[in-house]
């Protein structure tokens, strides 16, 4: 039967009576304060005031669910509580790790073991904690310093350094201070460096040298203390005098560098000469040994021909004598511009003398010869050709013979 229908009782929903002709909805306020008794019952009993007082709950019905036991439902309340606080204990022992981080799992507040990238479970607070550590963020900072070099030479430098964890654990556990540990070992190394070079070996080609020198001394150093920082990079500034030393220090600078200037000009121009000179004694020593073979050869041919000649001589002499004479005066009036006639006595003395052809002949005679002399290698001059005998007079020699 409805609670508002007839003979329903007059009650309400909400376990109220309507008094005399009460009608319409309960206030709002009652709700609420019935409600929170009824949440209270779930954790702090039901409770009836003593007999005589009022009850607080103003129905006198008592609070609670009508049907159960107070004491049980709250058993089973605090079950359900304790089971979801549980879970929600384990669910925090979730975490995850970005790519760039390690996490150092701490049990009871020591190192236990460290985790990679991606989600993992750890056993929640108090007994296990996680501290996350970013591995791949570069820090970096700046060291100055002025110092002596090995030849006693004041020298001002600026570095800086670079580095990142390369060990979680050894860089929260290990070393108490590690970026300190990282700077007091580079300004150690710095002038231990420093100290042992020359001022020319740091301001020339020594300068990449030195910072890399540096950089291996200082990570040897971080290894050993075991601060987990791995270092980078070393970026070394060209290095200058201090300012009381600067004007003659850039005179030795430029000093230098005119030096270094002339040494590469002269050593341009050697490299440029050389080949020259080596090339045209070669070519020399080719000519004097073409113009050795060249004597050889013609001597030898004009032995052979000596000795045919003489062969020949020795068989029929007035025969040969009367051809070389030919030949020689052949040879001696083709080179001349006089032309012999022989007119025998009673003769025509009249003759056609083609004198422009003489005169080109002879011109042409000139420029052959001219020629010839030209191309003449200097190396037969120097070393002095015996002149050759004119053949017109060994004709004359064999004629008078």
């Amino acid at each position: 039967m409805a609670w508002n229908e007839p003979g329903g009782g007059n009650r309400d929903p909400w376990g109220g009576k309507s008094g005399g002709d009460q009608q319409g909805p309960p206030d709002l306020d009652e709700v609420v304060r019935k409600l929170q008794e009824r949440l209270g019952s779930l954790f702090g009993g039901n409770k009836k005031p003593p007999r005589g007082e009022p009850d607080d709950q103003g129905g006198g019905s008592g609070g609670g669910f009508p049907g159960l036991p107070g004491g049980g439902f709250n058993r089973k309340a605090a079950g359900v509580v304790a089971g979801i606080l549980f879970v929600i204990w384990l669910g925090s022992g979730i975490y995850i790790i970005q790519p760039a981080e390690r996490g150092v799992i701490l049990r009871f507040g020591a190192y236990a073991y460290m985790t990679e990238p991606g989600p993992h479970w750890h056993i929640p607070y108090p007994f296990e904690n996680v501290v996350k550590v970013n591995v791949d963020e570069i820090s970096s900072f700046t060291h100055k310093a002025t110092m002596l070099t090995q030849d006693e030479n004041i020298v001002e430098l600026e570095l800086t350094v670079q580095s990142r964890i390369q060990d979680a654990a050894d860089y929260l556990f290990q070393d108490q201070a590690p970026e300190k540990t990282l700077r007091d070992a580079t300004e150690t190394e710095v002038r231990k460096t420093i100290g042992a070079s020359k001022l020319d070996y740091i301001l020339t080609e020594g300068r990449g040298a030195v910072a890399t020198t540096i950089k291996d001394r200082v990570q040897n150093l971080m290894n050993q203390y075991k601060t987990g920082l791995e270092v980078t990079s070393v970026n070394m500034q060209p290095a200058k005098p201090p300012e009381q030393v600067k004007e003659s220090f850039d005179d030795a600078i430029k000093a230098r560098e005119d030096k270094e200037r002339l040494e590469n000009k002269a050593e341009a121009y050697a490299n440029e000469i050389v080949p020259q000179a080596r090339g045209e004694a070669a070519r020399m020593e080719a000519d004097g040994k073409a113009y050795r073979d060249r004597v050889i050869a013609s001597a030898e041919g004009e032995s052979a021909r000596f000795l045919s000649v003489l062969g020949e001589y020795a068989k029929a002499p007035e025969v040969t004598r009367e051809r070389l004479y030919l030949e020689t005066m052949e040879k001696v009036l083709s080179e001349t511009n006089k032309v012999l006639l022989d007119v025998k006595e009673g003769g025509n003395s009249l003759v056609y003398l083609p004198l422009d052809q003489l005169v080109n002949k002879q011109h042409a005679g000139s420029e052959a010869k001219a020629a010839g002399q030209a191309a003449t290698p200097p190396a037969a001059s120097e070393q002095g050709q015996a002149p050759k005998k004119d053949t017109r007079d060994s004709a004359r020699e064999r004629r008078e013979r």
